[in-house]
C-alpha cells in the first residue's frame, strides 16, 4: 500500500482571471504538462473550478471520456449538443459520457460565486453513444457506479468527529471538497487530495470540524487500443 498527498497549493493554476474563471488542476492539463503527473488510476483530470456570476466555458467538444461534476456551492448551467439543458446544484451528481463525441457549454447560472469539482475518467470502451444523467440530491453512503468504467464515486458529508471507511481498491483517490479530514494521522484540508495505491481496507477518514469528501474507488488503469 502507498499513499501520496497532493496539497491544494500545489495544484496548477489555470483558467482566465479576466473572464472570471479560476481553475486549479490536480493533473497535467491544457498548457501545463508534467510527465510524472498525467493521471491516477482511471482519473485523468480533477479540476476545481471557480466561476464568477455570468462566467463560463463556451461550447467545446469532448470524446471518449466520462465527465463527473460535483457542485460545492452555487449553480452550474449545463447545455450540450444532445439537447440536455440542466442546472446542477450542491448535492447533485452530473455525468456526461462523451462517447463518440459531444459538445457542451458550462456557466455560472446564479448571482453568487460558483465552485465545482469536475473529474474526468477514461472509459473501458471507446466510440460508444454519448450519454447524460444527473442524480439529484444523492444520499450519503450511496455509491455512484460510473457506467462503462471500473470506478465508483463515494460522497461523504461528515459532521465533526464522524468517521468513514476508505474503499478497498487498486486505486483510491480522496479529494476534500470542503472542510478538513484526518486520514491515518495526515490532515487533509479543502482542496487537498490523497492518492492511495493497492488499498486493502482498514483505513478511515475522520472529519475535523465537518468535511465533504469525494472518494473514487478504481479497479483498473486506462487501456488504449
Amino acid at each position: 500500500m502507498a499513499q501520496v498527498v497532493w496539497r491544494a497549493e500545489d495544484r496548477y493554476r489555470g483558467g482566465d482571471q479576466q473572464a472570471g474563471i479560476d481553475t486549479r488542476h490536480a493533473f497535467s492539463f491544457s498548457g501545463f504538462y508534467d510527465p510524472d503527473n498525467v493521471g491516477f488510476g482511471l482519473l485523468v483530470a480533477c479540476n476545481e473550478e471557480r466561476l464568477a456570476p455570468g462566467a463560463g466555458f463556451e461550447e467545446h467538444p469532448h470524446r471518449d471520456v466520462e465527465i463527473v461534476t460535483w457542485v460545492v456551492e452555487g449553480e452550474l448551467e449545463h447545455r450540450d449538443s444532445a439537447g440536455h439543458a440542466t442546472v446542477v446544484r450542491p448535492g447533485d451528481v452530473q455525468r456526461l459520457g462523451a462517447g463518440s463525441g459531444v459538445r457542451h457549454t458550462e456557466r455560472n447560472a446564479g448571482n453568487a460565486p460558483l465552485r465545482f469539482v469536475q473529474m474526468w475518467l477514461v472509459p473501458g470502451t471507446f466510440g460508444t453513444e454519448p450519454e447524460y444523467e444527473i442524480v439529484r440530491g444523492i444520499a450519503d453512503n450511496t455509491p455512484f457506479a460510473l457506467p462503462r468504467t471500473e470506478a465508483v464515486l463515494h460522497v461523504r458529508r461528515l459532521a465533526d468527529g464522524a468517521r468513514t471507511a476508505v474503499p478497498d481498491a487498486a486505486f483510491v483517490y480522496v479529494h476534500v471538497a470542503r472542510g478538513r479530514a484526518l486520514l491515518d494521522g495526515t490532515t487533509l484540508h479543502q482542496g487537498d487530495a490523497a492518492r492511495l495505491t493497492d488499498e486493502r481496507g482498514g483505513r478511515e477518514l475522520r472529519a475535523e470540524g465537518g468535511a465533504e469528501v469525494l472518494l473514487w474507488e478504481m479497479h483498473a488503469e486506462p487501456v488504449y487500443g
